[in-house]
């Protein structure tokens, strides 16, 4: 049997020990985060898929893993041979595991669900249909526990403080402003279970996950009090003094539930649905009034300060340095006939990066997909499994890092595609259509607080008018030395919400793509800063307009494009970029690097 086989087996014995007929295994943890500590990748270790999102459901004679449109391909080759069924959902907002529940348990079985890593707004859904359907639904114990024994342990990485000088607003001048908005709400108290937002608000950075600058706690904050719930032993004695004498306390982390249990009768919680498992919620004593909503944090962080903003900039210049490093490096070493392969390019570009002044490590792994691999927009490269960069086509290549010095602060991601010997006629098609919806949402502008999703059809008209479109959104936020997807924007085809307003400060990704399976992929991938628009009439009759400031300093191959498909405007808008790009990094280049860059960036 293969290991994914024979741990499907131990998971059922463990369902019938705790006489439960199903198990669902969500792709999350205590914190709801995207990126899981070890400890809680269940649905990877029973599966043996290994992308960052997916629903892994198991019965005793059936198994299905449900995942979108970025991980079909991928999730096809990783299942193959385990037993368990790839259901393709259409979007990243799941509800097809429930239709699949009620139709493979039948009324009076039982499933199971660990309630501590299940969101409360999806167990909500959840109980909903098992009660529908006449199913029970346990969410009071783990049921991967007793069938995982090679389970790692939680993490113990140190914790340390970011200074001021980076994060630009202190603990206390947070803690006041989150005070005021809990007012705003009526509210007494506020849970924080979302690692980022408790990064956010203590002005503190962990590595309990990997590519995330965060550690595992959660916040209470009362009236008077802020109660960070951490493992002992992460926050040093004298960074613990500084934390109290801003207004934290600290206790340990496995305390959480029992301290919301004691709240008083009067108190009134602020918590949100999307950002707090049902296993916290159900420890809120029943007297005490909640209020659901979004957390006020989301909002704050998501909003960058002009200090934070000249910081990222600086951030952005490093990252393009190491991007022209790595790329005069990698087309010199193609020119004399090296063996390069995918695994190359990602450690190539790690060590380029890592000579930066302030490198503090990825924001997410490394995607190199050379023809058919850049296909599959969450592909990665292994040492098990990868491609020779042999003969022609495109390689594509997102990547990130997280900066934090003096004088150098901030999160990157990029995405581009680069000509390997000779390209055809239809991949400079492909390139050039998703250049034009890059650009087309790069130039926009747009009333302040208009809601993310309303900007997605700017960046696939292009593509929708040659009949062509992409399964994935089209940009996210990004956070500031945080993690590198963060709310409340999303560009993407998702179903728009109030709190989704587009504001001044917000720093969000622009990457339409295009994936021919088993040929090759396009991405092309720029971070934007929101900001006053260049063009608006004085006055407010018409209100205050956004614009995007493009922050990510990078050549764009123009090999790869059918430059007769260029608009005017957007031959311009390219040129200006290219310039952009050349003045503020060839002054931090010599050499190969400057002539690489000089090269990459000639108008067209």
């Amino acid at each position: 049997m293969t290991p994914v086989v024979e741990r499907l087996a131990s998971l059922r014995a463990a369902l019938r020990q705790h006489g439960l007929d199903g198990v669902l295994i969500p792709s999350s943890d205590p914190h709801l985060s995207e990126y899981l500590p070890a400890h809680w990748q269940g649905r990877e270790w029973f599966s043996g898929f290994t992308g960052s999102m997916g629903t892994l459901v198991v019965t005793a004679t059936e198994a299905a893993l449900f995942a979108d449109s970025r991980y079909w391909v991928q999730a096809e080759t990783e299942l193959a041979g385990s037993g368990i069924d790839l259901v393709k959902v259409a979007t990243a907002a799941p509800v097809h595991h429930l239709d699949w529940i009620v139709a493979h348990l039948s009324p009076g079985q039982c499933l199971g669900v660990d309630g501590h890593c299940l969101g409360l707004a999806s167990a909500q859904a959840l109980r909903t249909r098992c009660t529908a359907a006449g199913l029970t639904l346990r969410t009071d114990l783990d049921p991967l526990a007793s069938a995982w024994p090679e389970r790692p342990p939680l993490p113990q990485a140190s914790v340390r403080a970011l200074p001021l000088a980076q994060a630009t607003v202190s603990r206390p001048d947070k803690l006041a402003a989150l005070r005021q908005q809990l007012a705003q709400h009526g509210a007494t108290h506020h849970l924080v279970s979302t690692v980022d937002d408790i990064a956010w608000l203590t002005n503190l950075r962990g590595a309990d996950v990997d590519y995330n600058p965060v550690f595992l706690s959660h916040l209470l904050i009362g009236p008077a009090a802020a109660t960070l719930f951490i493992a002992p032993g992460k926050i040093a004695p004298t960074l613990a003094d500084s934390l109290a004498a801003d207004g934290f306390t600290l206790a340990d982390y496995t305390q959480a539930a029992a301290t919301l249990a004691q709240l008083p009768p009067d108190a009134v919680l602020l918590l949100d649905p999307r950002r707090v498992t049902l296993g916290l919620r159900e420890a809120v004593p029943a007297a005490v009034r909640v209020i659901e909503a979004i957390n006020p944090s989301v909002f704050s962080k998501s909003r960058k300060t002009p200090e934070q903003a000249a910081l990222l900039r600086r951030a952005m210049i490093e990252d393009g340095v190491a991007m022209c490093a790595f790329y005069a490096r990698f087309e010199a070493a193609l020119a004399r006939g090296e063996a390069l392969t995918e695994l190359t390019v990602d450690d190539w570009m790690t060590q380029e990066r890592a000579r930066r002044p302030g490198f503090q490590g990825l924001s997410f792994p490394t995607i190199a997909g050379f023809n058919a691999n850049g296909a599959m927009p969450h592909y990665r490269a292994l040492p098990t499994s990868y491609a020779a960069l042999d003969g022609t086509g495109l390689l594509l290549i997102d990547s990130g890092a997280h900066y934090q010095a003096d004088g150098v602060c901030g999160t990157t991601d990029i995405t581009r595609v680069w000509a390997i010997g000779e390209v055809s006629d239809a991949q400079r098609r492909d390139c050039t259509r998703v250049l034009q919806g890059t650009l087309a949402l790069s130039r926009a502008q747009f009333p302040q607080g208009t809601l993310a999703p309303m900007l997605d059809a700017l960046a696939r008209a292009p593509l929708w008018a040659a009949g062509l479109d992409y399964g994935h959104g089209t940009g996210h936020g990004v956070g500031y030395f945080l993690n590198v997807h963060e709310g409340p924007q999303s560009i993407s085809k998702t179903q728009p919400e109030a709190h989704m307003a587009m504001q001044p400060g917000m720093v969000t990704s622009i990457e339409p793509g295009l994936y021919r399976p088993g040929q090759w992929g396009v991405r092309i991938e720029n971070l934007v800063l929101n900001v006053p628009a260049p063009v608006q009439e004085a006055g407010d009759e018409f209100g205050t307009f956004l614009g995007f400031e493009t922050l990510t300093l990078c050549p764009i191959d123009t090999r790869c494009l059918d430059l007769a498909l260029l608009q005017p405007a957007e031959r311009a808008w390219l040129n200006a970029y290219h310039a952009t790009v050349r003045e503020r990094l060839a002054p931090h280049l010599e050499d190969a690097g400057l002539a690489w860059l000089l090269a990459r960036t000639e108008a067209v």
